[in-house]
């Protein structure tokens, strides 16, 4: 079971490494093109409405209750009853989907009013932000439609990892992140106003993703024809299951949705400063939570079916060793090196010192919540494998209700910084709901072993900060270099950080079959 769940993950793992190395290519550009400033704002904004409801219609809540209802009808092998829920099940949120798009479009004004509300008392009152309201409602008309495609996108994901094939969703956001980078190389400079021509790459891009996986659909036998089904059985269980799950698996974008809208009081730069700290956040997310996440899903709902709750425990406690023992270092790495990640990645063109310092900032603030955001990923899981979603929407909206609380107390001191303060910490309570609810129901304890793998897995992250925080020159003299001795310097800092940290492991004797011990 731990040579699948390693090989599935590892092969996760390299297809989003892919696309996630894309797509800070692609911030590169952008920030070359923009820098932090009006215009990326809204570009930033435009792309992240679409984007949230994605999550909420696609790629969490629908994903989250989908896979455990296809897991059974799969498991039964009766192929045309399969067949016939993903029909239902596509036709359904079709047309949900095809609603919400044209409501998008349609009334982008009104959608940027309430998300962008600084914005548009701006536009009431002739303020300076007043253009930022008129182009936001143009560019939404242009990305909105994106939530069509990459539904799709996502249900085709969903239906081929179900079925074992995880690369090809996992190498789908490469194609996303290319157009957005061909629109930014020869459709923006050609434009008066380059950050349309951004939109139209992210509309390009939802149109290219969903016809990538068609081939692979077809292969597989499940492109079927979509039909509506909304008293389906299957689809009756997953709307059930999602109503709750919305609330649930979508918590931490609605903090940062509500960041935006916090946002667009703050001063100009403030979004942009937020999204590319986010950026270099998602990275890590991606690349080890997510990834792990992908493939623990549908193990859960495979042992949940099978009735095997011990094989269920240790699935869960691999995937928290797993996080823990990636999201640590990368969480503590991102702190010390914010810096001069920042400036090798972005600083050029429009993108300033002034810009890395306050994007610095709110990213180190961020990172201190990344082991949370990853161990969520774990967790939610072992919740929505079992077909319970209600339990996970209480305690989002517990978390949701402390971020609202904790943006009023730390925006007012520390303004965007502030906002990315609130996030992590209701990361940690929403985390740390999450186990308390399957300890109580005595689905899942963290063993005694995994209590001992992640002290040692403290102290090692411990050791390696501190030696990459001693060696780490000045910021002044990083902004003396030109761009490649600070490349060089970032990639020497790294690769001495994971040699430190490994050396750590091995001399606190932690060993591959640490990894193994929780799953066999």
């Amino acid at each position: 079971m731990s040579k699948g769940l390693l090989k599935s993950g590892a092969i996760v793992s390299a297809m989003t490494l892919v696309s996630r190395v894309l797509g800070l290519v692609r911030d590169v550009v952008v920030a070359n093109l923009m820098g932090a400033g009006a215009s990326a704002d809204v570009f930033f904004f435009a792309n992240k409405i679409p984007n949230f409801l994605r999550r909420l219609f696609a790629e969490g809540a629908f994903s989250q209750a989908f896979v455990p209802v296809l897991t059974e009808y799969h498991a039964t092998g009766d192929k045309d009853k399969t067949r016939e829920l993903i029909a239902s099940a596509a036709g359904t949120l079709g047309v949900i989907v095809t609603l919400v798009t044209l409501v998008g479009v349609l009334f982008s004004g009104a959608i940027t009013a309430v998300f962008g509300a600084g914005w548009f008392i701006d536009w009431l009152h002739d303020g300076p932000a007043a253009g930022k309201f008129e182009l936001a409602s143009f560019m939404l008309k242009i990305t909105f439609p994106y939530l069509w495609f990459i539904t799709f996108v996502a249900l085709s994901g969903a239906i081929l990892n179900t079925m074992g094939k995880f690369a090809v969703s996992s190498f789908t956001p490469v194609f996303l992140n290319i157009t957005i980078i061909a629109a930014a190389l020869f459709i923006s400079p050609k434009l008066a106003q380059p950050e349309i021509g951004l939109a139209i790459g992210v509309f390009i891009g939802g149109m290219v993703q969903f016809s990538f996986q068609i081939p692979f659909l077809i292969k597989a036998g499940v492109l079927v024809k979509p039909k509506w089904g909304w008293h389906h059985p299957g689809v009756v269980k997953i709307r059930t299951l999602m109503i709750p799950a919305l609330f649930g698996v979508s918590v931490s974008q609605i903090n940062l949705l509500f960041d935006t809208f916090i946002a667009s009081f703050l001063a100009t730069g403030s979004i942009s400063w937020l999204y590319y700290s986010d950026r270099l956040l998602e990275f890590p997310l991606g690349l080890f939570g997510i990834a792990i996440a992908t493939v623990v899903l549908p193990a859960l709902s495979r042992k949940h079916v099978d009735a095997e709750a011990k094989g269920f425990a240790h699935t869960m406690d691999w995937g928290v060793r797993m996080v823990t023992l990636l999201g640590l270092p990368a969480m503590l790495g991102l702190m010390v090196l914010a810096k001069p990640m920042l400036m090798v990645l972005f600083m050029r063109g429009e993108f300033s010192a002034e810009d890395v310092h306050q994007a610095s900032m709110s990213l180190t603030a961020y990172a201190s919540g990344l082991l949370n955001f990853m161990l969520i990923k774990i967790l939610a899981p072992g919740y929505y494998s079992r077909q319970d979603t209600k339990t996970p929407m209480k305690y989002g909206i517990v978390a949701m209700i402390s971020n609202m609380v904790f943006n009023a107390i730390f925006a007012w001191f520390y303004g965007y910084v502030g906002l990315a303060i609130a996030t992590a910490l209701s990361a940690f309570i929403n985390m740390a709901l999450l186990y308390r609810g399957l300890h109580i129901q005595c689905v899942y304890r963290v063993s005694r072993q995994t209590v001992w793998f992640i002290a040692r897995l403290i102290i090692a992250g411990a050791i390696m900060a501190s030696v990459v925080y001693w060696r780490l020159e000045d910021m002044s003299v990083w902004l003396s270099w030109g761009l490649s001795q600070r490349a060089l310097m970032l990639v020497t800092s790294i690769a001495m950080a994971v040699g430190i940290y490994l050396l750590s492991l091995l001399i606190l004797g932690i060993r591959l079959k640490d990894l193994k011990a929780a799953t066999d």
